[in-house]
This record gives C-alpha cells, sequence and structure tokens, in this order.
C-alpha cells in the first residue's frame, strides 16, 4: 500500500569493486549504494534475506525505506532506485537507493494491473496490455502500489489509453494522454489456401483422360504382348 514504511539495517563497507561484492555474495550479503540528496553516496551491504523481506511483500517496491547505517543511528529516507538480479538463478546481485525527502514529491514508475472481465474477451477477442507500466509524480508517501484500469466494458475494437486511467489524489501521470494502455483486437482467423483449378480450352480434356471410344496411347501393343509370349511358349512346347 502506499505509505508503506520499513525499517532498514545496513552494514557501511569500505572496499569496493567486483572482487569485494563477490566474498560478499559469498558470506550471503548484498552490496549496495544509498545515494543521498547532496550527491553523496554511502555504500553498503545487507544479509540477503532481510533485504528481500524490505522490498517484497504487500508494500511492494515503493515502500519507503528507513534506512540505518550501523555506524550512527540516523535515519535516511530512501526509496529503491535500481537493483540488479542474477541472470541465471532467483538471486539478487546489487541494490540502489535514493534518499528523499518526504515533503517533496519524485518522480518513479507504477504498474498498471488490468481488472474486470471484457466484454470483447466473451466474445471471442484478445485482450493485449500494450503498457504495463507508466511514469507518475507524487510524494513519497502517497506512491500507489499499482494502478487499476478496469477493462470490463471494452469490447472488440477498443483502446484504453491513459487518460482513461484513474489516479488517486495527489498521483500525477507524466505520459502522453495519449499512451494506449490496452486493446481488444477480433479473434485471429485461419485462411485455408483457395484451390485453383486450370482453364482448359475447348476440347481440350484433363491430364490422363482420353476421348470417349478411343484407348490409351501404348494400349493396342500392351494387349499384343501376352498373345506373342503365348505363341513362343507354343513354339517351344512343340519343338
Amino acid at each position: 500500500m502506499a505509505g508503506e514504511r520499513v525499517k532498514l539495517r545496513v552494514q557501511a563497507r569500505e572496499s569496493r569493486g567486483s572482487a569485494a561484492s563477490r566474498r560478499l555474495r559469498a558470506k550471503g550479503l548484498i552490496p549496495g549504494v544509498l545515494y543521498g540528496n547532496g550527491g553523496e553516496a554511502h555504500p553498503f551491504c545487507i544479509e540477503e534475506r532481510a533485504l528481500r523481506k524490505a522490498i517484497t511483500g504487500d508494500h511492494g517496491l515503493h515502500a519507503i525505506l528507513d534506512v540505518v547505517l550501523d555506524s550512527s543511528q540516523k535515519e535516511h529516507h530512501a526509496v529503491l532506485k535500481e537493483y540488479q538480479l542474477d541472470p541465471t538463478r532467483p538471486r539478487l546481485l546489487h541494490i540502489d537507493l535514493q534518499e528523499v525527502r518526504l515533503d517533496q514529491a519524485i518522480h518513479t514508475q507504477v504498474v498498471v494491473e488490468l481488472i474486470g472481465e471484457s466484454a470483447g474477451v466473451k466474445e471471442g477477442g484478445v485482450l493485449s496490455q500494450i503498457n504495463r507500466e507508466v511514469n507518475v509524480e507524487a510524494l513519497p508517501m502517497e506512491v500507489p502500489d499499482r494502478l487499476e484500469l478496469d477493462v470490463s466494458r471494452m469490447v472488440i475494437g477498443d483502446s484504453m489509453r491513459l487518460s482513461d486511467l484513474r489516479v488517486p489524489e495527489g498521483v500525477k501521470l507524466l505520459d502522453d494522454p495519449e499512451t494506449v494502455l490496452a486493446t481488444v483486437s477480433p479473434p485471429t482467423k485461419i485462411e485455408e489456401p483457395e484451390v485453383v483449378e486450370e482453364e482448359l480450352e475447348e476440347g481440350e480434356l484433363p491430364e490422363g483422360e482420353v476421348p470417349e471410344g478411343e484407348e490409351p496411347e501404348g494400349a493396342a501393343e500392351q494387349a499384343a504382348e501376352p498373345e506373342g509370349d503365348a505363341a513362343g511358349e507354343e513354339q517351344n512346347s512343340e519343338g
């Protein structure tokens, strides 16, 4: 939910670089950086289990993280800026946090969730979500976890745009109002190939057919061959 706050206690780290990061991950720690409002950077590390708990759950990725470095008791209000995943297995590799002021609006992306059953889908149409995230501006405590788009009235051929999206008070949409979010297209038709019949000239017969009353070419020769064989056999028997 919007406005969720999670306390995150992290350990300051001095060594940086890929080799140092690998050593941390081998110990079950995830390296990260907290970027301050004044441009300063605070490298830290945190247990992977604690980090996953902080950035998953009902509050989603838009929770306000009250970050506390072990070297001080000061809380830094921060939001998730970027994270890196292992391409081969479900594991976090690195995380970046951005310090924010709770009284100043921030820009971020919010997921669009389609709700309802489209009338066009009931008729056989295909519902497609064109854009899954939108850019918004809001105070950190007012950023919603997701924005819902009701598609139940969409029929075949309809499109819903950013201008159709309803947002909570205090949230401003930053993208073009004409940005298409969802469409319902007609069902795909499989057309069977047409059989093309060759046009025949007047008097011409299809291949393999002969005029009525005539024998196919070579038929007489084939009929004569057995008689010749029989005659030869008769001569041999007499001899």
